[in-house]
């Protein structure tokens, strides 16, 4: 690669060396995330991996993909790109858990209008960090130039992650019932989510982003950026522990979208609102969007970025289990009859 040169498509805007500078730099984040499975490096083809599928009676893969949406505006005008693959990451392996599976392995995609090895490198090392987190491994990704299409300095970050869990142990809601306890696990702010309201309400193309808010205990523009918790270790904990009968990733569409993909028919998870512990950056978006409160719990996580339905018996085990994980999860709400799939009081 080191005699690939092209003049003529570097004339056209795409520089193929920069792409080879930028592999060479994201090496040492990409060592980080390395676990056994892993079976190729970087600059293949394809990314290969191995599974352990000792004691697995009928393994299933389970896959999801998701981009990081318009929250990484909000990097491209900070200059800060570092964590935005962190919520990359954790729009797909959150999804993954849900169905009880464990995150094997993570490919990213990068759209960029000019590939500045150094920016992709800080974009790169923040998936780095989320898989990390995920305790799964980044086997393989690309970066694509796209001049004359986007703008130099923009990016648009994207991915997808597998899993795998014994058929036996998929989560499906088969076996929830009335009485079940819906338990919350919280989010670090907005996530990944609403950005496109988030950025109308804060006008942050023009917003002094460096501005401190007491209410917030840091910056606007640190609040926004907050990345996106990865519920993987404690939500696997928590199975381990105690009888999971459903979960839900609350994201766009926040509660009256998200929970009602976990409760079956005939069931309704019953929440009382003054139980939501919602952090101060969602008071301050609906104060000065004047959002409807009901907006905000069909747009946002409102704080609460995962909820686990368990057996009462087990409740106590499960949120023993979670908070040994370091997620500090509570109790949200119960199951009852009824056909609203939810219902906030």
């Amino acid at each position: 690669m080191e005699k690939s040169h092209s003049a003529s498509y570097a004339a056209a805007g795409v520089n193929i060396e920069a792409g080879y500078e930028g592999v060479k730099l994201m090496q040492e984040h990409v060592r980080r995330t390395l676990i056994p499975g892993v079976v190729s490096g970087l600059g293949g083809f394809g990314g290969l991996f191995a599974p352990d599928l000792s004691g697995m009676k009928e393994p299933v893969l389970v896959s999801g993909t998701d981009g990081v949406g318009t929250k990484q505006r909000i990097a491209q005008l900070m200059g800060k790109h570092d964590t935005v693959g962190i919520d990359c990451v954790a729009m797909c392996v959150n999804d993954i858990v849900c169905c009880g599976a464990k995150p094997l392995f993570f490919l990213d995609y990068i759209a960029i209008g000019k590939n500045v090895p150094e920016k992709v490198v800080q974009l790169v090392s923040g998936v780095a960090e989320g898989c990390v987190q995920a305790g799964c491994a980044l086997i393989g990704g690309e970066t694509a130039e796209h001049p004359g299409t986007m703008a130099a300095d923009d990016y648009d970050l994207a991915g997808f992650s597998v899993g795998i869990v014994d058929k036996s142990k998929v989560i499906d809601n088969t076996k929830m019932a009335a009485g079940d306890v819906i338990l919350a696990l919280p989010s670090s702010g907005l996530h990944s989510n609403g950005y496109s309201l988030v950025r109308k309400v804060f006008d942050v193309e023009h917003a002094d982003l460096g501005k401190h808010y007491p209410e917030l205990g840091m910056s606007l523009g640190e609040a926004l950026l907050t990345p996106t918790v990865i519920y993987v270790k404690p939500v696997l904990a928590a199975l381990a522990a105690a009888e999971v009968k459903g979960i839900s990733h609350i994201t766009g569409g926040g509660f009256y979208e998200n929970i009602p993909r976990s409760i079956p028919v005939g069931l309704c998870a019953h929440i009382e609102k003054k139980a939501v512990k919602t952090p101060a950056i969602f008071s301050l978006l609906q104060w000065l969007g004047s959002i409807p409160e009901r907006d905000m719990f069909n747009t946002f996580n409102m704080g609460v970025g995962m909820t686990i339905v368990v057996s009462p018996a087990t409740a106590d085990a499960a949120l023993a289990a979670l908070k040994a994980s370091g997620c500090d999860a509570y109790v949200l709400g119960e199951i009852v009859q009824g056909e609203d799939k939810v219902e906030l009081c």
